[in-house]
């Protein structure tokens, strides 16, 4: 294998990586302020969040097409 080649792989492989620390950096930032938020509004009772939660992701799927064909393969 070409070492040109080689090298694209290796900044192929490390700019997705770097892609993916990053979406997961993001959704754990999300995740802890949500359960502050639980703390501080709701007492650490997650029910509610959770069910407000389950209602946004299903309305954020639903109203750009209008349909939920995202989750027809759960």
């Amino acid at each position: 294998m070409k070492t040109t080649h080689r090298h694209h792989i290796l900044r192929y492989f490390a700019k997705n990586l770097g892609i993916i620390v990053g979406i997961v950096l993001i959704w754990r930032g999300i995740w802890y302020v949500l359960d502050e938020l639980d703390i501080l509004l709701f007492g650490g009772s997650h029910l509610y969040t959770a069910l407000a939660g389950i209602v946004v992701g299903f309305l954020i799927l639903y109203l750009p097409d209008h349909d939920l064909k995202e989750i027809e393969k759960l």
